[in-house]
């Protein structure tokens, strides 16, 4: 009962649901682009495909070392990436060009899911992390497609939700091939909710897998060198509405002992790059933007916006010091593990559920810290700046984390072709 008053209630909604796509495509176009797809209007392939899905940028640059292993070991095999998001889609594009198909995954209505796994022929299906849909589950399984929940991960606050639901949870669980978990604690909920003990494994996070190639090292010295080569340099990474001002002004107090440093913010979505933009001049903060490509960079900014795609990575690695945001807000945080893999200090605020295990594992490693609020973001980034050996020895423990577990993508990819 509760799967079909789930549908019908997806269908009745699904009208507001694309004349806010459409809305929000006026200011990105790029979000109501390709909108039949969503509707599961997509172009038939020629033969069976594994079909990844990753539901918005951070879930398909998770995906990608996957997909690259997948491509490396079976190059026979097509492969077909989904998002539901304009920049995840974009993002895929531009990691992997022509190597994969692409398309915004179908919402969730029966009709949709039917008419997009009827043209894309599934072989298999590789969700990321908790993308837990119904009728993507149900039809996909109904037609006896392996389903796999890779790099899985299940919060305290999202069992407890998913629980109020069981009966529409069981199922869903049920028709899983394999629930390759993070840690331990993300295996327990997946059981205790209702997934079955013979599906589910610990991995680990492919997360740690992130690999830092040279180019990408040679791309960050030449942009340091652009910034400055002698200033100090922190960056904000993936931030949200409601704690840009509030890093901002944080940037504010750190000029009072460092009247030279600069601080790269990347907001998380790009529809608010301007945003950011005229809140950083509103605060009277000299401002340079990476979107237009400044070859050297006046002595004289002071943030530096990241309003380009794609290049968070290496934003990272010319920087000092990382903040990774959506944790000053309840949002959860993001991913802590990129600015690790540069051996830079990691800061956070005080919300990461959305990767408390990782998050764990920095702090017991000593690679962390919390800054409950904007104050004490201001005296960690000043008190990592002053002292370069503290700040160094931070980066080395959280490097050291990172290499520590590194190890789970050979294992996802060896579980999903013995099952394929």
């Amino acid at each position: 009962m509760l799967h079909f008053l789930y549908s019908l209630f997806f269908r009745v909604a699904l009208p507001f649901v694309l004349l806010r796509l459409w809305w929000i495509g006026r200011r990105n176009p790029g979000a109501w682009n390709r909108w039949q797809e969503r509707l599961g209007f997509v172009e038939p392939s020629t033969e069976p495909v594994i079909w990844v899905h990753a539901v918005s940028v951070g879930e398909t640059i998770a995906a990608a070392p996957l997909v690259k292993a997948l491509l490396r070991r079976r190059p026979d095999i097509p492969i077909l990436m989904t998002a539901m998001t304009a920049t995840g889609s974009a993002r895929a594009r531009a990691m992997f060009g022509d190597q994969v198909h692409y398309a915004y995954s179908p919402y969730d209505t029966p009709g949709a899911v039917r008419r997009f796994a009827s043209r894309v022929q599934p072989r298999a299906l590789v969700i990321m992390e908790t993308e837990l849909w119904p009728n993507m589950i149900a039809n996909t399984s109904r037609h006896d497609v392996p389903i796999f929940l890779i790099n899985a991960r299940l919060s305290e606050r999202s069992a407890k939700g998913y629980e109020r639901v069981a009966s529409l949870v069981r199922p869903l669980l049920r028709s899983l091939c394999w629930i390759a978990a993070q840690a331990d604690e993300d295996a327990g909920r997946f059981l205790r909710i209702g997934a079955q003990p013979e599906s589910v494994s610990v991995t680990g996070s492919i997360k740690f897998d992130v690999d830092i190639t040279e180019a990408l090292r040679s791309e960050s010295a030449t942009l340091r060198a652009q910034l400055g080569n002698g200033r100090p340099v922190w960056i904000a990474a993936s931030t949200h509405e409601g704690e840009d001002k509030q890093i901002l002004e944080a940037h504010r107090c750190v000029l009072s002992d460092f009247p030279d440093a600069l601080l790269v913010i990347v907001p998380r979505h790009p529809e608010r790059f301007d945003d950011v933009a005229a809140l950083t001049e509103k605060l009277g903060l000299r401002l340079a933007r990476r979107s237009l490509a400044e070859t050297t960079l006046a002595t004289d900014i002071q943030v530096y916006l990241g309003d380009t795609m794609g290049e968070l990575l290496m934003l990272y690695g010319a920087s000092d010091v990382a903040f990774v945001g959506g944790s000053l807000i309840e949002r959860g945080g993001h991913n802590p593990l990129e600015p690790a893999a540069w051996g830079l200090p990691v800061l956070s605020g005080p919300h990461i559920f959305n990767f408390e295990t990782i998050y764990h594992r920095l702090d017991a490693g000593h690679g962390l810290y919390l800054t409950p609020t904007s104050d004490a973001l201001v005296g960690c980034v000043s008190e990592l700046l002053k002292d370069p050996a503290v700040a160094r020895q931070s980066g080395d423990n959280a490097l050291a984390v990172v290499d520590a577990n590194r190890g789970a993508l050979e294992k996802v990819v060896d579980g999903i072709l013995r099952r394929v």
